[in-house]
């Protein structure tokens, strides 16, 4: 519950936000419903283009984790040893243990549920297919954060005070042509972790022009601490949200600055104390020793340099590259300053950490994945800008969006058609060289040559390869061509009712605006 703070005198209320407010609050209701809707529609939408597996160490031994979870209460991954697929480390109980905190795997459990005793049970499952189709239920959660993250996105836009009509384009950009889309398909962590920012900023910027309520600081601090438990480097989030309350309200906003801190603590605390205990040291999180030749590398000593040319420039990594709308949003930054300081300051400073910190991380490519994995979480945090400059922008900004739209659409269609392991596997070797180091010359060009081989392929994929898409690996592992297209309409059928919903409401607020 917020707790009432009354204004302090020292803190500049800007005309902007009083705008802002009074037109927030005049579209509440309709924008409310409208994130509601969005939100089942692009589930719904990113469950039909989802790829429905599993296929690198990070994504399997989360799903390991899960399936323990909810069938041993334990969150020890023996079956990773059995299945020779271990990443992580022993703990002093002498118990595998995956090297990543347990956040994501415990927000999963309802969807592996769902796959481990209802879709599995359907006709047409045969009992070879069960790993298949709790995998690919599982999987979908990555839908559901995605799906979340582009809704928040939506709603903080509107609260802040850009038109529904503005806000719903920037969110239809955000939602199809960055990699949110793209990592919906799959079981990472990152559309987890951006929607946990997303809705941390708008719990802390909830009401623009007026202090931070105490009880929202609170909230959106244990949140953060729950980041942490997803990636430990998300703790780094903790900071930059403190300061962008400073940035937005000064010295005055130093109770809810502590009360973020202090709150955030306690998932931190809690996370350092589970490492210690399994571990030995609180600063042992469960990563395997390094080993020489292998690739497995968990240290901070990569050139910054080296890291930021990767990230920014080259034609496989660059986040200009996979989510061309950033280079609009940079340039809406700056009227996102005038509307929403404390918006903005987060905005700039989460991506820029971001950069900074995983430019220097021994695999800052981020394993086998497509585009600036770990750059995932901070990129709807600058696209917010998208929403101010499309609201005040002209003709030249909404083309200039327009374009940015279809090329990033098509980077992640063409990311997603087929498997980025099947191209980036050793036996290609333009992925890692023989030393495990990831190749500057890497592009685009490697699905390009999968997608055409397929188009042109009238002989069926073996398992695993071919188009990456859930209903074919899915009939392609024995399930029953009946089953999946039930799934399938069922699918259809949500997205049709949430569009029509969507229209009717976009509809009326447009009329009353």
């Amino acid at each position: 519950m917020a707790i009432a703070v009354e204004t302090p005198r020292e803190v500049v209320v800007n005309p902007a936000n009083v705008s802002a407010v009074s037109q927030a609050s005049v579209h509440r209701t309709p924008s409310i419903r409208l994130a509601i809707w969005l939100f089942a529609a692009f589930q719904f939408f990113y469950m039909l283009t989802s790829s429905g597996r599993v296929r690198t160490a990070d994504e399997y031994n989360t799903l390991y984790t899960t399936q323990s979870l909810v069938l041993r209460g334990s969150t020890s991954v023996p079956q990773a040893v059995q299945l020779h697929n271990f990443y992580g480390r022993f703990d002093s109980f002498g118990r595998p243990q995956a090297a990543y905190p347990p956040g994501q795997a415990l927000l999963s459990t309802p969807w592996y549920a769902i796959g481990q005793y209802v879709v599995s049970r359907l006709p047409g499952v045969p009992t070879s297919a069960l790993d298949f189709v709790v995998g690919f239920s599982t999987c979908l959660s990555s839908a559901t954060f995605s799906a979340l993250a582009v809704a928040l996105f939506f709603l903080l836009l509107t609260r802040i005070g850009v038109s529904p009509h503005a806000s719903l384009f920037a969110t239809v950009v955000l939602g199809l042509a960055t990699p949110i889309f793209a990592y919906s398909a799959w079981f990472f962590s990152e559309p987890l972790s951006a929607a946990i920012f997303l809705a941390v900023a708008l719990i802390l910027f909830w009401q623009p022009g007026k202090p931070i309520a105490l009880g929202n600081a609170a909230v959106a601090g244990l949140i953060l601490g729950l980041a942490a438990w997803v990636r430990p480097t998300n703790a780094v989030a903790i900071v930059v949200f403190a300061a962008a309350i400073l940035v937005r309200d000064g010295k005055p906003a130093m109770r809810a600055i502590g009360v973020l801190v202090a709150a955030s603590a306690v998932g931190v605390v809690a996370l350092l104390s589970r490492n210690s205990r399994l571990f030995g040291s609180a600063f042992e999180f469960g990563y395997p020793d390094p080993v020489p030749g292998t690739g497995i590398d968990n240290s901070f000593d990569t050139p910054l340099m080296t890291g930021l040319h990767g990230l920014l420039l080259s034609p496989g990594k660059s986040v200009f590259l996979f989510a061309p709308p950033v280079i609009l949003a940079l340039a809406g930054l700056r009227r996102l300053w005038k509307v929403e300081r404390g918006v903005a300051a987060t905005a700039i400073l989460l991506p820029l950490v971001y950069l900074v910190l995983f430019a220097q991380y021994a695999h800052w490519e981020g394993g086998y994945c497509v585009g600036p994995r770990y750059l995932v979480p901070a990129i709807p945090m600058l696209c917010l800008a998208l929403g101010t400059i499309l609201d005040s922008g002209g003709q030249r900004i909404k083309t200039a969006a327009v374009a940015t739209f279809v090329l990033g659409a098509a980077v992640q269609c063409l990311s997603m058609a087929t498997s980025f392991l099947e191209d980036q596997a050793p036996a290609r070797g333009h992925y890692y060289d023989p030393h495990w180091s990831y190749r500057m010359s890497y592009s685009l060009s490697g699905p390009v040559q999968l997608f055409s081989k397929y188009l042109s392929s009238g002989q069926p994929a073996k398992l695993g390869l071919g188009w990456d898409r859930w209903f074919v690996f899915l009939h392609n592992g024995g399930v029953s061509a009946a089953t999946l297209v039930t799934l399938a309409a069922l699918m259809v059928l949500g997205l049709a009712v949430s569009l029509t919903a969507l229209t009717k409401i976009l509809r009326t607020a447009l009329q009353t605006s």
